[in-house]
C-alpha cells in the first residue's frame, strides 16, 4: 500500500515508519525539519512533504493517491489548554478533510488516539472500547474530541488507543532511565496503581494491524496483556538501567512521594511553565492521571479483529530500551 505518515519523525511515527518500510509499503511523510527525517531514515528513506498540520496544501500533498492515512502527530504537553484542542481537534479534522480530498481511493484513515481519551479505571479491572469514555485531563479530553472529528470527517476510519507507550527514541521514559542509573527513584501517589504498557514496535505493528477490513469503524486498545504496578515499573526500570549503564545490579531506593505533595508539586511546576511560556508535563491538569488507581486496557477486541498481539514482555523491552540508550549515547 501507499501511506501517508503524519508524526513520522516523532518517537511513535518514526517506528511505524520503519515497520511500514520493513513491510514493503511506499511511504510518505510529513516533516516539519526534513533534515532531521533524512537522519533518521537516511538517504533512502521515505518521501519527505515538508510542512505541519497548519498547512493544508502540505497536508493535502502527502495524502494524495494514498491508500492509507496514518494520523501519528498530536500534542502531549502543552503552554495553554487552547493549545491541545488546536492540535488534537481542530489540526486532525483538518488532516481528515484533505485526506478525503485528495486520496479517493483511501482505505482508512487510521488516527492514533490513547489510553488517556477513555480515562483511568480501577484495580483489578481493564479498560475495554464498549465502555464509556471518561478523561480525567485536558490531553485526554482533546483526545476524544480528536476521535469525534475523525468519526465525522467522512473518511473510512479506525482508532487505536494506546497505553504508555515505551522503547528506542523515547526522550520521555528517558529520564526515568536517567534517574534510575543511581538507584533511586521517585514514586508518586500509590505504588499498587496499576499500569498497561505498550513497546514502540508493537505498537506500530497494532497500527498495521488495524488496516484489516474487520477493523473499518472501530476503536482498538493496543497493548501487551501483562499488567503492572507502578513499583514494579520503576523496579524494571531501574534494572534494566543499572545494567545497561554497566553498572551492579541494586535493590532499588524508593521516594515516596505523597499525594499533597504531588498536587503541590505539579501547581509549581506548572505556574513556572506558564508564567516561562514553556510547555510542560508537569502541571495540576496532570494530577488524576498521576494518582488513578489504575491506566489499564484489554487488547482483546485487536487481536480478534486485527490479528494483532503485543510480543514485548515489559522487562525484555525495558532491557531493550536501555540498551539502545546506552548504545546512542542517551544513557
Amino acid at each position: 500500500m501507499k501511506a501517508f505518515v503524519t508524526g513520522a519523525t516523532g518517537f511513535v511515527g518514526s517506528h511505524l515508519v520503519d515497520a511500514l518500510r520493513a513491510g514493503g509499503h511506499e511511504v510518505v511523510c510529513l516533516a516539519r525539519d526534513p533534515a532531521k527525517a533524512q537522519r533518521l531514515f537516511g538517504d533512502t528513506g521515505p518521501r519527505i512533504i515538508r510542512g505541519d498540520l497548519s498547512d493544508t496544501e502540505a497536508l493535502a500533498h502527502g495524502a494524495a493517491d494514498v491508500d492509507v492515512v496514518f494520523h501519528v502527530a498530536g500534542l502531549i504537553a502543552a503552554r495553554r489548554p487552547a493549545d491541545f484542542y488546536a492540535v488534537n481537534r481542530d489540526a486532525t479534522a483538518r488532516t481528515v478533510a484533505a485526506a478525503r480530498r485528495a486520496a479517493p481511493r483511501l482505505s482508512r484513515f487510521v488516527y492514533v488516539s490513547s489510553l488517556s481519551a477513555a480515562g483511568p479505571t480501577r484495580r483489578g479491572t481493564v479498560r475495554r472500547e464498549t465502555d464509556p469514555p471518561q478523561p480525567v485531563s485536558l490531553y485526554g479530553r482533546s483526545k476524544l474530541a480528536g476521535e469525534e472529528a475523525v468519526r465525522a470527517g467522512g473518511v473510512p476510519w479506525t482508532i487505536v488507543r494506546p497505553p504508555t507507550v515505551y522503547g528506542p527514541r523515547d526522550r520521555e521514559t528517558l529520564r526515568l532511565f536517567r534517574l534510575a542509573r543511581y538507584g533511586v527513584m521517585p514514586l508518586y501517589g500509590d505504588p499498587r496503581q496499576e499500569l498497561s504498557f505498550v513497546h514502540a514496535a508493537d505498537l506500530a505493528g497494532a497500527l498495521l494491524a488495524a488496516t484489516a477490513p474487520a477493523c473499518a469503524g472501530g476503536v482498538y486498545f493496543a497493548a501487551h496483556p501483562e499488567i503492572a504496578t507502578s513499583r514494579r515499573a520503576m523496579e524494571l526500570i531501574v534494572a534494566a538501567a543499572r545494567s545497561a549503564a554497566g553498572r551492579r545490579p541494586t535493590q532499588p531506593v524508593f521516594l515516596p512521594i505523597p499525594q499533597a505533595v504531588t498536587v503541590a508539586a505539579l501547581w509549581v511546576l506548572g505556574t513556572a511553565a506558564r508564567v516561562l511560556g514553556r510547555a510542560t508535563l508537569l502541571s495540576p491538569d496532570k494530577g488524576p492521571e498521576l494518582l488513578a488507581d489504575a491506566w489499564t486496557c484489554s487488547a482483546a477486541a485487536l487481536e480478534r479483529d486485527g490479528g494483532w498481539r503485543a510480543t514485548q514482555d515489559l522487562a525484555t523491552g525495558l532491557e531493550d530500551t536501555a540498551k539502545w540508550y546506552a548504545a546512542h549515547g542517551w544513557l
